[in-house]
């Protein structure tokens, strides 16, 4: 039997808590602040027990799944208490801050540590709304130090299966946090900044599906969000000034009534779009 422990008991390890416990051939143990969670863990038979640097020694796998600042401390002050050949995960949305330091760590204390980020979540949190089905079929990016290590990154695999993930990528941190400034951040950003329209409070019967769409990640944690988008602040800048730009387009071309414009710039959005699915080679 294998064992993992879990440091945060949130959505994410909370999801990860209940995919291993549910493998059966795994022991878990779990880590949060809110000890009431944890106690509520072990009555749910969900943990064996609190991860504590008693026992985390015994982990085949570690998973952080908290803040990236709180991720990096948790990792200096647990370091001398892993055993050595035990791989060590964090799931934090940004790499760049979180990968650097905890090489280092790692490094010091002889253990593996690779950088981690499960693409699956949902608009509430906390361990209550945790399920074991989070991850199934959703990617998971895996950044490791060294990327000439075959062996390591299929041991990797093969540690993360009770998860069942549909897709593992393995990517540089920079290039994560470069895209996932796009795909994730600047989504949030978007959506949460639409609901401040003053037409907001009255949508109720004239919405549907592209105002469910648009809004579902509005509904966001503001602590861990704050930290995310200030930790890649380089590269959202970057996509926050290339959206704002293109929104002065349309608005140019409303403001002038230029019919033509308009029509060709939803032209080019809707072919990037096909483009980007797949539609047009």
């Amino acid at each position: 039997m294998r064992t993992i422990g879990v440091a945060g008991m949130g959505l994410i390890g909370g999801s990860f808590i209940k995919a291993y416990n549910e493998a059966k051939d795994w022991r878990v143990y779990g880590f949060d602040i809110d000890k009431k969670i944890v106690q509520l863990a072990e009555l749910s038979e969900d943990i064996a027990g609190e991860l504590t640097k008693e026992n985390i020694g015994e982990c085949d796998l570690v998973l952080i799944a908290l803040y990236p600042e709180a991720t990096v401390n948790y990792l200096r002050d647990m370091a001398p208490f892993i055993k050595k050949d035990a791989i060590v995960i964090d799931c934090c949305g940004v790499k760049g801050d979180v990968c650097k330091p905890c090489f280092e760590i790692a490094k010091d204390y002889e253990f593996t540590y690779l950088g981690g980020h499960p693409m699956a979540g949902r608009h509430v949190s906390g361990y209550k709304y945790s399920t074991e089905k989070l991850y199934r079929g959703a990617p998971m990016v895996i950044v490791p130090e060294h990327f000439d290590d075959i062996d390591l990154l299929s041991y990797v695999k093969e540690l993360l299966a009770p998860a069942q993930f549909g897709s593992i990528s393995v990517t540089t941190a920079d290039n994560h946090d470069k895209v996932i400034a796009f795909t994730s951040q600047l989504a949030h950003v978007v959506s949460n900044a639409y609901m401040k329209s003053p037409t907001a409070l009255e949508h109720r019967g004239f919405s549907a599906g592209s105002y469910r769409d648009m809004t579902r990640v509005a509904w966001l944690n503001e602590n861990m969000w704050t930290e995310l988008f200030m930790d890649n602040r380089e590269h959202l800048l970057f996509e926050l000034d290339h959206i704002i730009g293109s929104l002065t387009q349309y608005r140019d071309a409303l403001e002038s009534k230029d019919y033509d414009t308009m029509k060709e710039l939803l032209k080019e959005g809707r072919i990037l779009k096909e483009q980007v699915d797949g539609f047009i080679k």
